[in-house]
C-alpha cells in the first residue's frame, strides 16, 4: 500500500489552491507570448491556431496543478512529517 502522510496531503491541497490562483496570470503570460508568434494568414490557419491555443491552456493548467500540488505535498511532508 502507498504510504501517504496527512501533512503531505494537506500540503497538496494547499498547493492546488495556489495553482488555481496562479493559473490566470500564468496562462495570460504564456498565451500572450504564443499569440505574438501567430503566423496564420487564412481563416483555416486561424482556426487551427485557436485550437492550439485551447490545447495550450489545458497543458498549462495540467502542468500548473501537477507542479504546485507536488511542491505542496513535498513541503507539507517536510514540515509536518
Amino acid at each position: 500500500m502507498i504510504d501517504l502522510s496527512l501533512a503531505g496531503l494537506l500540503g497538496a491541497i494547499a498547493g492546488t489552491a495556489v495553482a488555481a490562483v496562479a493559473y490566470a496570470p500564468l496562462v495570460v503570460f504564456v498565451e500572450r507570448r504564443f499569440r505574438s508568434r501567430d503566423p496564420s494568414q487564412t481563416a483555416d490557419e486561424r482556426a487551427m491556431f485557436e485550437q492550439e491555443v485551447f490545447l495550450l491552456r489545458r497543458v498549462v493548467l495540467a502542468a500548473d496543478i501537477i507542479v504546485f500540488a507536488g511542491l505542496g505535498y513535498w513541503l507539507g511532508h517536510l514540515i509536518g512529517g
